[in-house]
């Protein structure tokens, strides 16, 4: 699948707006960045690489040889890496943060809402763009293994910096400490493993489904 690569998915998801509503979910944006906090139930969700919503306004989309569009609406364009199957993530994201996903979509032609899940899912589905070619640098490693890692070299560094200044006795000592506090970061990541029996199934049953509704 060209938008999977090991662990992680890439998903982009492109829906009409109308013209009018535009500012609105400019300010909300505004909004948004100023309080964080209100994004507490998305920071938390560790699955996630990486989320952005971007509006494109109808005069602002580029020419690449195939002439200027002529549009009629503007575009909302969200993108988003994550570890984990497409129906975890929207099933999380859909638990996590209900309210700013009906704010930051609320202006969506169409759009459902977050709540009841199956129509939300149906929606993203249909408004979702697979991508060409996707390019993870870590396939075998999410946003916690890298996490772990990071917090594995930082440890590693200060054993170097010690090990010139100690004996044998207290680097020993310092080894066992570093050893215990780093212990939960040390499995190798390897590959994600079928999270789920039931979703692959499930991903099976309604491929032909799937394959009607975008041919």
């Amino acid at each position: 699948m060209s938008n999977v690569a090991g662990k992680a998915y890439g998903m982009n998801v492109v829906t009409p707006m109308p013209v009018w509503k535009t500012w609105i979910n400019t300010l909300l944006f505004m909004v948004a960045r100023c309080q964080p906090q209100q994004l507490a139930g998305l920071l938390g969700l560790s699955i996630i690489h990486f989320a952005r919503w971007v509006m494109i306004r109808r005069q602002d989309w580029p020419d690449l040889g195939q002439g200027k569009p002529k549009l009629a609406r503007d575009y909302m364009l969200f993108v988003s890496n994550f570890n984990g199957t497409w129906d975890q993530y929207i099933d999380a994201f859909s638990d996590g943060i209900p309210n700013g996903l009906d704010l930051f979509w609320y202006s969506s032609m169409q759009y459902p809402g977050s709540i009841p899940i199956t129509a939300f899912k149906n929606y993203i589905r249909a408004n979702q763009v697979d991508t060409d070619y996707y390019y993870n640098a870590t396939p075998g490693a999410a946003q916690r293994d890298i996490k772990a890692a990071l917090r594995f070299w930082t440890v590693l560094d200060g054993l170097a910096a010690k090990h010139a200044t100690m004996s044998p006795a207290e680097f020993a000592e310092e080894y066992r400490k570093a050893l215990v506090a780093v212990q939960k970061d040390l499995p190798s990541p390897g590959y994600a493993p079928v999270a789920s029996n039931d979703t692959q199934n499930a991903d099976i049953n309604r491929d032909a489904l799937v394959k009607r509704a975008w041919t």
